[in-house]
């Protein structure tokens, strides 16, 4: 197992990050270490930031919360473009406010990007898309294809240019407009990310689950949610006004029920596509925190609500706090 050591005062913030696949429980775990360690819950989900998406998001209710402080949930509408810039700023500077009570900062979600935006201090020489950049690039594309805005990043980034595929249109297109909008190569940030030093004396666990049956805990997880009445909070997002194509609304769940009620797909189609992507989505996640070898990893067993043997582990490992 690898992984950093436990967590001590000195000129680093103390940081806990709990990270695992979606529907695995990352959100009970965080809340009970949040009450045996003094910590407050900053989450890191993408989702979760928007107002008036709560059911497909999973939020915890204030209920579930359990009197634990919760950040980074409910902080724009759902017609804002929030980026991993916008949450990185934000997330940076909630884990020092905590910090500065005197509480521990928990973060916890499954949005690996911003998780590493923020652990690795991510350099962004802009946090903003420019909508005339992205719409000519877009249209580069489809006039050039792939091969030809690939060989544009290769003249003005070759660094780059090596480490993107060149059928992978949308980082080639990240790629160019950052260029546009800054004057600089990306692969300049990607070297200042690189040599930038981490503020946090982190530990970094990681919560899993045998893959059949955290693929059954999700399509309870979706049953759930319509039970709870996802299809109409959807509905009423539609009725304040926030279109089928926002990025907020392409979200899993949201993304289906639009399509639904939009009579694209039927309700079979729906709530069976919606079950299929979420676990092509927590297989995705796993891929990617499994790359990151500073996680301690814990696994639930099924059906057993018992999570004491991995509280005392995780307790113990920052235990010094």
């Amino acid at each position: 197992m690898t992984g950093q050591a436990g967590l001590h005062q000195g000129q680093f913030i103390p940081l806990l990050s709990v990270v695992g696949p979606t529907a695995v429980g990352k959100t009970e775990i965080a809340i009970e270490l949040a009450h045996r360690l003094g910590g407050e819950v900053i989450s890191a989900d993408s989702v979760q930031v928007y107002r008036y998406m709560d059911i497909g998001t999973a939020k915890p209710t204030v209920e579930e919360r359990r009197g634990i402080p919760h950040h980074l949930i409910d902080i724009v509408d759902p017609d804002v473009n929030f980026t991993v810039y916008d949450y990185q700023r934000r997330a940076q500077s909630c884990i020092t406010e905590v910090h500065n009570r005197g509480k521990l900062p928990i973060l916890t979600g499954g949005t690996g990007l911003y998780i590493k935006a923020v652990l690795d201090e991510y350099t962004f020489c802009s946090g903003k898309v420019n909508p005339s950049i992205r719409r000519h690039l877009q249209e580069e594309l489809e006039l050039k294809g792939k091969e030809g805005l690939y060989r544009s990043l290769e003249k003005i980034d070759p660094i780059a240019a090596k480490r993107v595929h060149p059928n992978d249109s949308r980082r080639i297109i990240r790629a160019l407009e950052f260029f546009y909008l800054t004057g600089k190569p990306i692969s300049v940030q990607w070297e200042l990310t690189k040599r930038k030093q981490s503020n946090y004396q982190l530990v970094m666990v990681g919560i899993t689950m045998e893959r059949n049956y955290l693929y059954e805990r999700i399509n309870k997880r979706v049953d759930l949610m319509i039970e709870k009445g996802l299809l109409q909070e959807v509905k009423g997002l539609l009725e304040r006004g926030y279109k089928s194509n926002l990025k907020s609304m392409q979200s899993l769940g949201y993304f289906h029920f639009t399509s639904y009620l939009g009579g694209k797909w039927d309700w079979e189609t729906a709530i069976n596509v919606f079950k299929r992507d979420t676990r092509r989505y927590a297989k995705r996640q796993l891929t990617w925190f499994r790359a990151d070898q500073r996680i301690f990893w814990h696994e639930r067993e099924p059906n057993n609500t018992k999570i004491e043997p991995i509280l005392d582990n995780i307790c113990s490992r920052v235990e010094g706090y």
